[in-house]
């Protein structure tokens, strides 16, 4: 087995540099989306922001950012315990980084309609989520809960922190008008389909199974052209009894097209199912989080 070389200090540096920039990049449009819309708007959020915005609602002279701070001290301790070394020092940059932008950048945006300042709020704050998770850490508050589960049990982030901000509404809702809950929801669903598209997007996984006559020819049109490793099922058929070739592959987002050209040049007759899938562990096809 060949070892896979370790990676250069230039390239370390890079890297370091890189997450940096996608921390302070996502903590910026979490800022501005907080200041700029959930507040002026009333808009609760959920989760660890949504507390911290309930009490910065009712107890005006305390800043947002510092307390959102103090909040998220016990969540960083079990994540050390829970997730690792390199995503707490990271997170300690981007709770750092989310607080000073959640300080600092106080810019008014112009809608008021309350429903496109919902959707526009949702999209900014899961933009900025999500980039926060493309880097090794996260901003805090609810992301911390989602990637323990994620990594524990492969629960979606996107799905832990709708159903993470939907208990804390719940919860809080008495606090507020229906209709400002209401709008808030609208936000917080937005927001957390947002985290899914910037975290997976494109790196999203498909697993193929094909059934065809031709199956060595696509098996072969597989390797070498999409290079994808391609697993050969024996199976029969339930109706007719004959003994068939079930091809199993997983292939990127991208590479679909280019799959669904070969089958169709080789065997219009095929049978195929495409799936999503979650994760995928493999050094060359896997798009395991990195955290």
């Amino acid at each position: 087995m060949t070892a896979i070389p370790a990676p250069s200090t230039q390239a370390k540096v890079l890297d370091a540099l890189w997450n940096l920039l996608l921390i302070i990049v996502g903590s910026s449009l979490c800022a501005l989306a907080i200041n700029g819309i959930l507040i002026p708007h009333h808009f609760i959020s959920g989760g660890v922001t949504g507390i911290v915005l309930i009490v910065n609602a009712l107890v005006k002279e305390i800043p947002f950012g510092p307390l959102y701070f103090l909040f998220n001290v016990p969540l960083y301790i079990f994540a050390y315990q829970a997730v690792g070394k390199r995503f707490f020092i990271y997170s300690v940059i981007g709770l750092l980084s989310f607080t000073t932008a959640a300080t600092l950048i106080k810019i008014p945006i112009p809608v008021n309609e309350t429903l496109l300042a919902a959707l526009l709020g949702g999209i900014l704050f899961g933009g900025g989520t999500g980039i926060i998770l493309r880097s090794y850490g996260s901003s805090g508050g609810s992301d911390i809960l989602s990637i323990i589960l994620l990594k524990r049990f492969s629960i979606s982030l996107g799905n832990t922190i709708l159903a993470v901000n939907v208990l804390v509404m719940t919860l809080v809702g008495f606090l507020f008008s229906l209709e400002a809950v209401l709008y808030t929801l609208i936000y917080i669903y937005v927001s957390s389909r947002i985290v899914d598209v910037v975290v997976t997007g494109l790196s999203q996984r498909k697993a193929v199974h094909i059934i065809s006559k031709e199956w060595q020819r696509i098996s072969e049109e597989i390797l070498s052209d999409i290079r994808r490793g391609v697993t050969v099922i024996e199976g029969r058929g339930g109706y007719s009894g004959q003994r068939e070739h079930i091809l199993y592959t997983v292939i990127t987002f991208r590479e679909i097209g280019q799959l669904k050209r070969i089958i169709s040049q080789l065997d219009p007759n095929a049978f195929v199912v495409i799936s999503d899938t979650l994760e995928v562990m493999n050094y060359r096809i896997g798009n395991q989080p990195h955290w």
